[in-house]
């Protein structure tokens, strides 16, 4: 075998390629593209200002040529090219780049409107007073980890020794392999009040955060529309700023000629180019896409920015200008991506991480600042006590020197005979002669008092944390009262910042979602209002297998309040449901909401607003009740929140939102019904995670079935009993007596009664039949009774059942649908008022196999047109014979 043969390893392709492009990657990402979120620095910038340090180009001394820097980075830290050293070294010099610049540059650096900088050979720099001071300072006191350059000829700093969240400060941009940063920056002051505030509360929340940093400042002023993009940038470490340059309408005097208007630019988004924009509008209006503009230029001079865009006799300034907002860079987004390294690491980072990793790595940078100092101080403390040694036994120290053959014998007399260490002997022995005079004596004497208290100190500053923040804090301070600038961004908090929902009608809609949890959204007005005993029109396209579980009616605007049968609740905005046509199938509830599988949605709560006042009224599977504030349910986490505490084979199955003294009217399939109070009386208010009380006994196998509330206007005459009441047969015979031996005059009392209490008890049965009864004839009792009969069903209909128990009143309309997805609308008042012991009428005509699932009540409108019989697109058969009017 041949010298060569023996040296090839065979090796996976695969695998060598994947490894040797993620070493790349990571090269890129820690070497080049993202910056450290301690200091806030590339490595070439961090080169940069390490590299001018060490060539002396303070604030203070004069100005050198960036050649010089660029050559000196380059031979001893950064080997790639001389091009982009430059280009990073320009940029910290850019004021329009820069909120806070780190260099002071001399000569063309560039401008706005993309100009290039002059060539290095005729640029000079220096560093500004806040790179010293802020970054630079306590370099030399071991407060940060140093490496090896490319070639290990060189040390340089790995992190520098930052005394401000410079990573905010000036913000960052990169592209990395896979991933990209893009840090907006911040106002000085702004940062160092925020650092202050974590320091004093370390629970404190990103909101609180940002009373003290309202969002970003750039360098170019312009303003920020709206505090939607920074909330979700600070709280998630990614969000959109819309940011809109400063113009103004003015009227500009022409000699000879009439005055015009004109619209006056005079600060420009962050990074936007001003040339490349005053070229963009002059092709639009050559284009014909922007009328109105005669003239535009540009005026701007070392006093400011001044753009002038001189309009047309007939135009309209403000919409010439909102159209300039549109559809040129005048307004723009700001795409922030907070990602940065943290331990070498790639991370995407909130405002509040941010300062924490900051603030660590203050703390750990004044701890070995700290040590660096302690120990110089025991060592420079440990040669005065050597010294002092010397002048208490000053003469026969003198003696011992001069009678020692040389120096190592005369150093090891000294160490045997007055236990010194080789130091402190070392000290002795280079000691001058004026040294040891009175006054000298005495000022090493001093020196040593001062080093044991400045010893004490540096070491009480170590062993408490709370004295570290407080430096911490003393020097930021100090940064703040010498470098702070006022606020150039103005945030418009109200003023063009347009939430969704004023991009969304408030109009009524539909919610609907099956058994399978297929939802959507439709408008209240697909379905015109037809007759009673109609067959009703197709409300929704599902399988076969598939039914309908739930139907709300509700604004476009409210939200949505979604109860699982695992007592969980989740949220979301009724508009964000995908709209969906009367045959569509809708989407599926999990793309919406994540729900898991094994869980189900039993009711659904609109909401308008969170009130203190309001109630959700919670009723379980197995009968147990309890009532818990509305505003508790203001903050749901994407996840959910639990909403009750049920125990082992119990349901969440209705959530009705009810005030502290309205009526809970409860039913139960077999057509019982018990009426009480929602007072603290009856049920006192509970907080989320409990179970609640019992509400209603049922009889063999009844279960319940529905629950609603009675407005406390309408129960306020009512008299409460005071036991359980039962109602017996005969009371049943004498009520439906009441109510058929004079049926004429009997209705009219019925309606009179009504009409003065103003709501009624609509119920409706799973074969299609229905009745309004007067409240007053579920009279209230104790939580926990057996309740009174609501119903009788027909004796025809075997099986029926009651599937709705909703109280109503005259101006509502009611919608139905069925297993089969038929949805009919009818007025309610179309159904005739019976008592509790009378079986109804038919409300909708169904299907063989089919039957009612659910009943939604869509509140009164005025704007609504309800459409006649004649009108109906699908009136079918307008009654029935033989009902029980």
């Amino acid at each position: 075998m041949s010298t060569s043969e023996s040296r090839i390893v065979p090796t996976d392709l695969r695998n060598e390629m994947q490894q040797s492009y993620l070493e790349y990657a990571m090269s890129v990402i820690v070497g080049r593209a993202l910056p450290d979120a301690r200091d806030g620095l590339k490595p070439v910038h961090r080169r940069i200002l390490y590299a001018m340090n060490e060539l002396g180009l303070t604030p203070d001394r004069p100005f050198r040529k960036c050649a010089r820097v660029v050559g000196e980075v380059l031979g001893k830290y950064h080997p790639h090219g001389d091009v982009a050293v430059y280009d990073a070294l320009v940029r910290m010099a850019q004021d329009f780049s820069m909120r806070s610049p780190l260099i002071n540059g001399h000569g063309n650096f560039g401008s706005v409107d993309n100009d290039p900088p002059a060539a290095m050979r005729y640029t000079e720099c220096r560093l500004q007073a806040l790179t010293s001071d802020s970054l630079l300072r306590d370099i030399d006191s071991e407060t940060v980890a140093f490496g090896d350059n490319f070639d290990g000829s060189q040390q340089e700093p790995l992190v520098l020794p930052a005394r401000i969240p410079q990573l905010l400060l000036n913000g960052s941009s990169g592209i990395a392999v896979g991933m990209a940063t893009n840090i907006p920056p911040h106002n000085l002051g702004e940062l160092i009040d925020g650092l202050l505030a974590l320091i004093h509360n370390p629970e404190i929340t990103i909101a609180e955060l940002m009373r003290h940093i309202p969002g970003p400042d750039f360098p170019t002023g312009a303003q920020i529309l709206g505090t939607s993009g920074i909330k979700e940038a600070y709280n998630d470490g990614r969000g959109s700023i819309t940011m809109r340059g400063i113009a103004t309408i003015e009227t500009i005097e022409h000699k000879g000629r009439p005055d015009r208007e004109a619209i006056i630019v005079t600060q420009l988004p962050y990074q936007t180019n001003k040339a490349a924009m005053i070229e963009r509008i002059a092709e639009m209006v050559n284009d014909k896409k922007l009328e109105g503009i005669s003239d535009i230029r540009d005026e701007s001079d070392r006093d400011g920015m001044r753009i002038v865009i001189e309009l047309k006799r007939d135009a309209y300034p403000r919409v010439i200008l909102n159209n300039l907002y549109k559809q040129t860079p005048l307004q723009t987004n700001f795409g922030a991506n907070m990602l940065a390294l943290v331990n070498g690491r790639p991370e995407i980072l909130t405002l509040k991480r941010f300062l924490e990793v900051f603030l660590h790595f203050r703390e750990q940078t004044i701890r070995k600042r700290t040590e660096y100092e302690l120990r110089k101080a025991q060592e420079r403390d440990h040669l005065l006590l050597g010294l002092l040694i010397a002048l208490d036994n000053l003469d026969a120290i003198i003696a011992l020197i001069r009678h020692a053959a040389d120096i190592p014998i005369a150093k090891q007399e000294l160490i045997t005979n007055y236990g010194l260490s080789e130091q402190q002997a070392d000290a002795i022995l280079q000691m001058q002669l004026r040294r040891l005079t009175a006054l000298e004596s005495q000022k090493i004497d001093q020196e040593h008092q001062e080093l044991q208290i400045k010893i004490a100190d540096l070491e009480d500053i170590l062993a408490r944390r709370e004295r570290i923040l407080v430096i911490v804090e003393d020097e930021a301070l100090e940064i703040k009262q010498k470098f702070n600038t006022p606020r150039r961004t103005v945030i418009e908090h109200t003023e063009g910042e347009l939430e969704d929902t004023d991009l969304i009608a408030n109009e009524k809609a539909l919610i609907l979602l099956t058994e399978q949890g297929y939802m959507k959204r439709m408008p209240v007005n697909t379905f015109a209002a037809q007759s009673r005993a109609t067959k009703g029109k197709q409300g929704t396209k599902m399988k076969e297998d598939d039914g309908v579980e739930h139907f709300i009616t509700c604004c476009d605007h409210d939200t949505i309040l979604f109860f699982s049968n695992r007592g969980v609740v989740y949220s979301i905005r009724a508009y964000q449901i995908p709209a969906s046509s009367r045959t569509a199938r809708g989407v599926p509830i999990i793309q919406m909401l994540p729900i898991p599988k094994e869980e189900r949605i039993t009711s659904i709560v609109h909401v308008s607003e969170f009130s203190d006042d309001e109630y959700l009224v919670m009723l379980t599977k197995g009968g147990f009740i309890k009532k818990t504030q509305l505003s508790a349910f203001s903050n749901i986490r994407t996840n959910g929140l639990i909403a009750i505490s049920l125990e082992d084979g119990d349901e969440l199955r209705w959530v009705r939102r009810a005030k502290v003294d309205d009526g809970i009217i409860i039913g139960s399939r077999h057509g019982m019904a018990i009426h009480f109070k929602a007072n603290n009386k009856q049920l006192r208010p509970l907080g989320r995670a409990t179970r609640g009380v019992k509400s209603m006994k049922l009889k063999g196998d009844d279960t319940l079935i529905s629950m609603d509330i009675l407005p406390s206007a309408i129960i306020s005459n009512f008299a409460e009993a005071e036991g359980e009441e039962i109602e017996t047969d005969d009371e049943l015979m004498l009520t439906k007596v009441a109510i058929t031996e004079e049926e004429n005059e009997t209705e009219t009392e019925v309606v009179a009664e009504v009409n003065s209490l103003g709501l009624s008890v609509l119920v409706i049965t799973a074969s299609g039949y229905g009745k309004r009864v007067p409240v007053s004839q579920f009279r209230l009792q104790n939580r926990a009774g057996k309740g009174i009969i609501a119903t009788k069903f027909k004796p025809h209909a075997k099986k029926d059942e009651v599937v709705a128990l909703k109280v109503v009143d005259e101006t509502h309309e009611l919608m139905l649908i069925s297993s089969r997805g038929i949805i009919i609308r009818q007025v309610v008042n179309a159904i005739p008022l019976q008592s509790r012991s009378a079986t109804g009428v038919r409300v909708q005509r169904l299907y063989e196999e089919d039957s009612i699932a659910a009943v939604a009540i869509v509140p009164a409108s005025g704007e609504e047109d309800v459409e006649s019989l004649s009108n109906s697109e699908e009136s079918g058969e307008s009654g029935e014979s033989g009902e029980e009017e």
